[in-house]
């Protein structure tokens, strides 16, 4: 495999053999490791010196179910330290299949165009994109695959990175229906808009799965994965996370208090039923839309689903779990209908549901539009479409908008907004937020699920379960493997271990595995640290202590002597 780097500033694009310390990283790993090694930690997130990664994992391109994630990573411009974001869909295949290791874009275009990455089993090339300016990722998608063909990959960014408003993600294509899968979070569809990059477009046709260094240990171990998968009461074929997708945890989460409800006031909603994963299954095949559908070719679970209108048409695949919560109860806002349009409207504009969310709800906090006005949020994201200057603050996250505003109950930690999980209610996931470096991200450590072990109520336990959390979700990311599939290699590490050495050969044991993850976040922390963060920063907002969440009535209340001291065992 090959490292290809793409100078934005000399409009060149270059192979390069991977250097052997990046060897052993893939995923989120690799991106920690480029970090650390190529970019200034203090530097300006838009600036030059910054770097914008996409990495498939360690196990992409495999036939390996689930494994196909792109992790997408750079210096963040909305936390100011380390970020990984991954999302499903086919360039993390894609790419390993093409040979790629990893694309590092660097520099900055002096001439203020905009260009294309095309990248084929002849070789790499940036294209003029001038004309494509200004399209939303939706457009971006359809001119593509018109222009290369429907087998294509797409990875753009819409108006909103175009703009460098650090709200933006990156979009990638998917299997099938599923065109528009996001790396949101942390405002690296800013840095993507930085670069003056307006999409990579993968031809992937003709290239093939990685070697294989044990194939009949690998193949061993993949069967076992899928068939644990496939046997899961949550993800076989007849568990809620097939039948309803990530929408299956609506009411539970809003039954345990922990559902964001209009900025985070309270914790359940009462129109909950009209959200939730049963509802959504409901109105989409009554309506001719589909359900149990993939995102990535090979996967077993197939959690994805494609929601249409009345009418039949496809608005947005896939409705997910926090852009329910986020553009749903966050905002008063009750109907799937009226989530799926704010959400398609996300989409299409390249913002990350979650951010946009946790802004427009301290907008609604400053009277700015009323809760529950569908027509009120959908004027404000065109706002943010036009690049008018209220569009511009709320595009720039909820930390912002909260600022501009005047509003200090903001839901953020690190500067980035807070998942559909309100910490005061699920108090392992406030130890992720405050203390991951990646800041409030649910995908770092998500402590939903773990109630049998802790009760996500009470203070103690939380920092312990938070850790083994984050621990564990790096070889997830490090690998491309989605986070839906990791009751198999949760409950025995030896089935990672055996996929890692199958594919490598590296002959790593248990013990190396979980050096690697300890390895990781350790690398992570570092950048962080150099970064400029102190103990300071890995805290949960202030009100969160002292506003108590209903129905629970409880705040925030592990100690900041626990926070600081979590990683000390590393």
């Amino acid at each position: 495999m090959k490292v290809l780097r793409v100078n934005m500033h000399r409009l060149e694009a270059t192979w390069e053999p991977v250097p052997v310390e990046y060897e052993p990283f893939g995923g989120r790993a690799l991106i920690a490791k480029i970090l650390l090694t190529e970019v200034p930690p203090q530097c300006e997130p838009l600036g030059p010196h910054n770097k914008l990664i996409l990495a498939p994992g360690l196990l992409g391109g495999t036939n390996l179910s689930s494994s196909s994630r792109l992790s997408v990573g750079g210096k963040s411009p909305l936390t100011g330290g380390v970020k990984e974001a991954n999302c499903g869909g086919d360039a993390g295949s894609g790419l390993a299949r093409l040979g790629v290791k990893v694309v590092v874009v660097e520099g900055q275009p002096e001439d203020g165009h905009w260009y294309l990455l095309r990248i084929s089993q002849q070789g790499a090339e940036l294209l003029p994109a001038d004309d494509w300016r200004g399209l939303g990722t939706y457009a971006t998608v359809a001119r593509a695959r018109e222009q290369w063909g429907d087998h294509c990959t797409v990875i753009s960014i819409g108006p909103a990175g175009e703009m460098r408003m650090t709200a933006a993600g990156v979009a990638c294509t998917g299997y099938g229906e599923q065109v528009s899968r996001m790396a949101a979070r942390g405002g690296l569809g800013a840095v993507m808009g930085s670069k003056g990059l307006k999409a990579v477009v993968l031809d992937a046709s003709g290239g093939e799965a990685p070697p294989l260094a044990e194939p009949e240990l690998f193949r061993t171990a993949a069967r076992r994965f899928a068939r644990e998968l496939a046997e899961n009461p949550r993800t076989g074929r007849q568990g809620s996370m097939h039948l309803y997708g990530t929408s299956a945890i609506v009411e539970a989460v809003n039954e345990m208090g922990a559902f964001p409800t209009r900025n985070f006031r309270e914790g359940r909603f009462e129109e909950v039923e009209n959200l939730s994963g049963p509802r959504l299954r409901e109105i989409t095949l009554a309506r001719g839309g589909r359900v149990g559908t993939r995102c990535m070719a090979h996967c077993v679970i197939a959690c994805c689903n494609q929601f249409v209108d009345p009418e039949g048409n496809p608005v947005v695949a896939t409705l997910q779990y926090e852009t329910i919560g986020m553009l749903g109860a966050n905002l008063g806002i009750g109907t799937l209908d009226e989530v799926a349009r704010l959400n398609r409207l996300c989409n299409d504009l390249g913002l990350d549901s979650i951010e946009t969310g946790a802004a427009l709800g301290i907008a609604a906090e400053a009277g700015l539009v009323r809760f529950g006005d569908t027509a009120g949020f959908e004027a404000l994201l065109n706002e943010v479409a036009a690049g008018s200057m209220l569009g511009r603050v709320l595009g720039q996250g909820a930390v912002i908008t909260g600022r501009v505003l005047g509003i200090s109950r903001v839901p953020a930690a690190k500067g980035q907004a807070m998942p559909a999980y309100d910490p005061r209610a699920l108090k392992g996931n406030g130890v992720t937020y405050a203390t991951s470096p990646m800041g409030a991200d649910h995908t770092a450590g998500n402590a939903f699920g773990i109630r049998e072990k802790v009760n996500p109520l009470a203070a103690t336990g939380q920092c312990e379960a938070s850790l083994q959390l984050q621990l564990d979700v790096i070889m997830l990311d490090s690998t491309g493997l989605c986070l839906f599939a990791r009751p198999p290699v949760f409950a025995d590490p030896q089935l990672m271990v055996d996929l890692i050495n199958g594919r490598f050969g590296w002959g790593w044991s248990v013990a190396d595995l979980q050096e690697y993850k300890k390895t990781v976040l350790k690398m992570e922390l570092a950048f962080n640290r150099q970064a400029g963060f102190t103990p300071a920063d890995d805290r949960i907002p202030e009100y969160m202590k002292r506003e108590p969440l209903p129905p629970h009535n409880t705040v925030f209340d592990v100690p900041d002597a626990e926070l600081d001291g979590i990683f000390s065992a590393l």
